[in-house]
């Protein structure tokens, strides 16, 4: 009686403008994967193990939506028993949590128990006010406000939104129920709620300009997005919970930083009273508020950290760390202290690499790892493992020449950790593993064994990406294979045959044309002796291919790469 349950509430809903429950949501995450199977396995492991942390961040209803989002993505993860458990724990807590009760529902009907999933089924109706008078109705119109707002907090976290235009449609789709749950609730909702979803709503507006801002001529729809979001949190900053109100100022700081991108002063500014507003003024608000909470100065940490500002980050988890030194109980500013540490080593590195500043502090890998080992002393996680691992790497190698090998203990170390963060769920299926191990195994003159990593790296990105930084790593250890001679050398040809065959399947032309001409101008004589050798043996496309990567085509954008950091 496959789907019985989910029809029913169907029918019985059919007349009603809303339907309680995740499943029937227009999210990717219900729909069939795009590429391989196991990518989207792995993305939505990723975004269960984000979400727990903000399950902590949430307060009040809202943490419903977060715990019904868990329930739907273990569901996803085909784990139906920790599904289960999550809606019915919900229930339990929250007696009029229509999605609750019709994701309790769904999932006892994916389990064959009918009259469970029966039960669900009245359950909802009764909530939604379908078999009861006009006294009921304010009610089943404050639970069906909150039903919306709770899908409302699912859209921006749907899985596969690679694109910025299928980003902007989950922002707006999000956009779209939190005003529904407003019209519904109305003056039913209590404020401090009300306000709870104003400062949803204020982030999202703010992630839509970030979009907005990079087309041409944006400056006219950026306006729209601006002046709402800055009018959302003025009247977030209302709120009663100190949390919330910290974080409001620091996303009011970051607002009134960008009336310099537009020609004009947006209104809203002066609209809100905040026309003598320094942004630095609302940050130093923020950190004040949060001065004496550890969790919410973790929080504001985050934030400044996506924002680039690693030292004000760096400076805010010390305060978290004075208020609460125990890794036990406050490990993420430990975590996010780490990260940051090697954002700064990793972006002075660069510098180097371009020819600006001096010799990086490796003091900051030193701090990082002592950081991450307190972390791991009391929780084990994949993504420290990883950064753990990130870390010995760059204590492994040369400050200025990362190909050079100078502490083979700590890239040893770094291959421990990698192997520590494969013993987890899904871990395999990581490119960034891969390419770090692959990279490691380079250093120690493994080149057969870090072709093997890269290659499993390629396979791994999603089709049509752009990331181009393993299929440069495997080309060119492949190409090394080559120069090494020996019984091995036609393998390595056609190995890279192959590869390129892959990878022009894989990513657009223009950007296998950009890796190939990458290969020939960093490795002229090398490629200039496979040319030969593949000329020789009457292979001629993949010649072919690099003779057309000499001259460019102009007026291209350059791939991505990437920078060796897993924030």
């Amino acid at each position: 009686m496959e789907a019985v349950g989910t029809e029913d509430i169907e029918s019985l809903m059919e007349d009603m403008d809303y339907l309680p429950g995740h499943f029937h949501l227009d999210l990717k995450l219900n729909c069939e994967p795009v590429g391989p199977l196991r990518l989207r396995l792995r993305d939505i492991y990723v975004k269960q193990e984000s979400l727990q942390g903000e399950l902590e961040a949430e307060v009040g209803c809202l943490q419903y939506a977060v715990r019904n989002l868990l329930g739907l993505l273990a569901f996803h993860l085909e784990h139906l028993d920790t599904a289960e458990e999550i809606f019915r724990s919900i229930c339990k807590e929250d007696p009029g949590n229509l999605n609750a009760w019709a994701n309790l529902g769904y999932v006892y009907d994916k389990l064959g128990r009918e009259l469970d999933a029966g039960e669900c089924v009245e359950k909802v109706s009764h909530l939604m006010g379908l078999d009861a008078g006009e006294a009921f109705q304010d009610e089943a119109r404050l639970l069906a406000a909150r039903c919306l707002a709770e899908q409302a907090y699912v859209h921006p976290h749907d899985v596969e939104l690679d694109s910025e235009d299928d980003l902007r449609e989950r922002l707006t789709a999000a956009l779209t129920l939190y005003n529904r749950a407003l019209s519904y609730g109305g003056q039913l909702v209590q404020k401090e709620e009300k306000r709870s979803w104003y400062f949803k709503m204020a982030t999202i507006y703010i992630r839509l300009d970030d979009i907005v801002k990079t087309e041409a001529d944006s400056e006219y729809s950026r306006l729209s997005h601006y002046n709402k979001g800055l009018k959302l949190l003025k009247e977030a900053l209302e709120l009663e919970k100190t949390q919330l109100k910290a974080l409001t100022w620091c996303y009011i700081g970051i607002m009134l930083e960008r009336k310099e991108e537009f020609t004009t002063v947006p209104m809203s500014i002066h609209d809100c009273g905040y026309s003598a507003t320094d942004p630095l003024s609302c940050y130093g608000t923020a950190i004040n508020l949060a001065s004496d909470d550890a969790f919410t100065l973790n929080l504001l940490a985050k934030v400044f950290f996506l924002l680039g500002k690693h030292e004000m980050a760096l400076g805010i988890c010390n305060m978290a760390l004075n208020v609460l030194p125990d890794p036990e109980l406050n490990w993420q500013a430990y975590c996010i202290r780490a990260k940051i540490n090697m954002m700064l080593y990793i972006r002075d590195l660069e510098k180097v690499k371009r020819g600006h500043g001096g010799v990086p502090d490796r003091q900051k890998l030193t701090e990082a790892r002592k950081d991450l080992d307190k972390v791991l002393s009391v929780r084990q996680c994949l993504r420290t493992h990883l950064e753990m691992a990130q870390v010995f790497y760059y204590m492994g190698v040369d400050a200025l020449q990362e190909s050079l090998l100078v502490d083979e203990g700590a890239v040893n170390s770094a291959l421990v950790s990698l192997s520590h963060a494969l013993q987890f769920e899904l871990g395999d299926s990581l490119p960034d593993l891969h390419l770090l191990r692959g990279r490691c195994l380079l250093l120690k003159g493994e080149e057969q064994n870090a072709a093997d990593c890269f290659k499993r790296a390629v396979e791994l990105e999603r089709p049509g990406g752009t990331d181009t930084t393993a299929l440069r790593c495997l080309l060119q250890v492949l190409l090394t294979l080559f120069t090494q001679g020996g019984p091995d050398q036609s393998l390595a040809i056609s190995q890279l045959e192959l590869w390129v065959q892959k990878a022009e399947e894989r990513y657009s032309e223009d950007i296998v044309k950009f890796v190939l001409r990458c290969l020939y101008r960093t490795r002229t004589a090398e490629v200039t002796e496979l040319s030969r050798a593949l000329i020789r043996t009457g292979r001629l496309d993949i010649v072919r291919r690099l003779l057309e990567t000499v001259v460019p085509k102009q007026n291209k954008k350059r791939p991505m790469a990437r920078s060796f950091s897993f924030a």
